[in-house]
């Protein structure tokens, strides 16, 4: 009885229920959420942090930033959506609220679109060796068609793309990403998309800011090449994800395309099926197919592999954790 008190009387404030409904349409920085309420940041930051005590916010620093998203599970999370669902759409203040959101959002995209234009060039000689997405993007959904996911991380999520893609199976979506670049471009795409349930954080993937067995679906897309150690991502892939969880990676087949490494920053030139399987394999993982992706007759680029693989729903997380602190050891 105590925690819903304290949950219902921090909601009980007027610029604290139009904080939730700001929210309810994604993240926002709290300097975004001064501009949108039109109050000075300190009082905005004041009901930021009521709400966070009270359990009802999730609080991400980012840079000189600090982003803010709502808890979306447990008891704080039914009531904050019971309540959500009382809040009359078409009150004035709130109809305010929402415009001036669109303004920042807006914002966002300008943003997003002066970066493309200044790298447009790199990005577009990229995209001219990726020329397979496509059928590498229905690939991957191909693999897991008909299952439902309650929590999405995408690990080096750039852009957001794999959010974007796997949102119809996943009631709730992370991105995780270190360059606060892709980020903003992350965040102006996932406006576009009107969820509420998708998200981006600045963290490194080599050390996630998860708990174990905290996943339903990780995604390892195009992120691997970069890595001085690859297997180290598929290692905290495997950590996070539940039993019965799927680990979906997509990433180039061995080339020999030496300017990727010489002028993009890739550490390797693709990789053999084998090797991959065998790092899954390492942490507990079980690879149950290997699919390549060549482009289309006609059109160049690089092939790529996908690999889907799952944490067995048999094995107790304890004993995966244990295995994984033992290979750490040796």
């Amino acid at each position: 009885m105590d925690t819903i008190v304290d949950i219902v009387r921090a909601i009980g404030e007027p610029t604290r229920l139009r904080i939730l409904v700001l929210l309810a349409r994604g993240e926002l920085a709290a300097g975004e959420m001064s501009t949108v309420l039109n109050q000075s940041q300190p009082r905005v930051s004041r009901h930021l942090k009521l709400l966070a005590e009270a359990g009802l916010l999730e609080r991400r620093p980012e840079g000189a930033w600090v982003f803010f998203r709502l808890k979306t599970d447990g008891s704080a999370g039914r009531i904050i959506r019971a309540i959500l669902d009382e809040v009359d759409k078409d009150d004035s203040i709130l109809h305010r609220d929402l415009e001036r959101l669109a303004q920042v959002q807006a914002q966002r995209e300008e943003v997003a679109r002066a970066y493309f234009e200044t790298a447009a060039d790199e990005w577009h000689a990229l995209r001219r060796l990726h020329q397979p997405e496509a059928l590498v993007e229905a690939g991957l959904v191909d693999a897991v068609a008909g299952q439902h996911f309650g929590l999405h991380i995408d690990l080096g999520s750039g852009t957001g793309r794999m959010i974007e893609l796997f949102a119809p199976q996943a009631r709730r979506a992370e991105g995780v990403d270190s360059s606060r670049k892709m980020l903003a471009l992350a965040r102006a795409r996932l406006d576009d998309t009107g969820s509420g349930q998708a998200s981006v954080r600045q963290a490194d993937i080599l050390g996630l800011p998860y708990e174990d067995d905290c996943a339903d679906l990780v995604t390892i897309h195009q992120v691997l090449h970069y890595l001085p150690e690859p297997q180290a991502a598929i290692k905290e892939a495997a950590r996070i994800l539940k039993p019965g969880g799927t680990l979906l990676i997509a990433d180039f087949a061995p080339h020999a395309f030496e300017e990727l490494r010489e002028v993009h920053a890739h550490r390797r030139l693709g990789f053999p099926d084998q090797e991959v399987t065998q790092w899954c394999e390492q942490f507990g993982l079980v690879v149950g197919a290997v699919e390549h992706i060549a482009p289309e007759a006609g059109q160049s680029g690089l092939a790529v592999t996908l690999w889907k693989a799952v944490l067995p729903a048999s094995v107790a997380p304890t004993v995966i954790k244990e295995r994984l602190e033992s290979r750490i050891t040796s």
